[in-house]
């Protein structure tokens, strides 16, 4: 018996790093995933993958930062397979740049999927949680966590999505359904490996925020999201948790 045998687990950017460590991982525990991302190509090879381990992966094709797409993925997750019992909003972008050079297009889109992604699917995906007592995963970061340079609209954006957690626990309390968030360092995935810094940054500025261990595999994340996602983290609740190799413990 899986841990999620019976369920239905809505990911979005299911097509690379975290998202497609997450879908297998909690698919081959016997969840039905739907996977959401912009990638149709990418969410394709994670559901071929996830066939040969004898796991479901169906795709919703869309933009996070768009609240119909949200709404669109959600709805057809629940209308394809019967109910939905969780939500990970795992999809980001991430890049760094002088405040000087920040673009109110890029500051937009930083937030917009980030932050407003997470938003409209769990404004979308709520009731038919509370229906299945389910819950929601979001995907912070480090960056939420501790004020960086070079990254004021990524940190911006993830700090957002941990008071977002918090505050949709808050208000959700008396509910049954869970709202927690997993705050990842670095992780070696494609995002992480596209990731530059400004040439004429200042090296004494980052260096305290580097860490002192490797960056984190994303099924090493996933184990985690997988485990706040089951019926063992019942009582987890508005809990931000960290996986960031201890580099926000002091």
């Amino acid at each position: 018996m899986g841990r999620f045998d019976g369920r239905v687990a809505l990911i979005t950017g299911a097509a690379s790093g975290i998202g497609h460590a997450t879908a297998t991982r909690m698919a081959t525990d016997g969840a039905i995933v739907v996977g959401f991302d912009r990638d149709a190509d990418g969410l394709a090879a994670v559901a071929d993958e996830i066939a040969t381990l004898g796991g479901v992966m169906t795709s919703a094709v869309g933009d996070v930062a768009k609240r119909e797409d949200c709404i669109t993925a959600v709805t057809t997750a629940a209308a394809d397979h019967g109910r939905l019992d969780v939500l990970v909003n795992v999809a980001g972008v991430v890049w760094a740049e002088h405040v000087s050079d920040t673009t109110e297009e890029g500051w937009n889109r930083m937030l917009g999927v980030n932050v407003s992604g997470s938003f409209w699917c769990a404004q979308a995906a709520l009731p038919l949680l509370i229906e299945n007592q389910g819950n929601i995963v979001n995907v912070a970061s480090n960056a939420g966590l501790i004020g960086q340079a070079y990254t004021v609209a990524y940190s911006t954006a993830k700090g957002a999505v941990v008071n977002m957690t918090r505050a949709l626990a808050m208000e959700y309390a008396k509910e049954p359904v869970r709202i927690n968030a997993v705050a990842p360092g670095s992780v070696d995935s494609p995002m992480s490996r596209n990731f530059t810094m400004p040439n004429d940054l200042d090296w004494t500025l980052v260096q305290r925020y580097i860490g002192f261990r490797d960056m984190a595999e994303p099924s090493e994340v996933a184990n985690v999201i997988a485990f706040i996602a089951s019926d063992e983290a019942s009582r987890m609740h508005g809990a931000i948790v960290s996986v960031d190799g201890g580099l926000t413990a002091g």
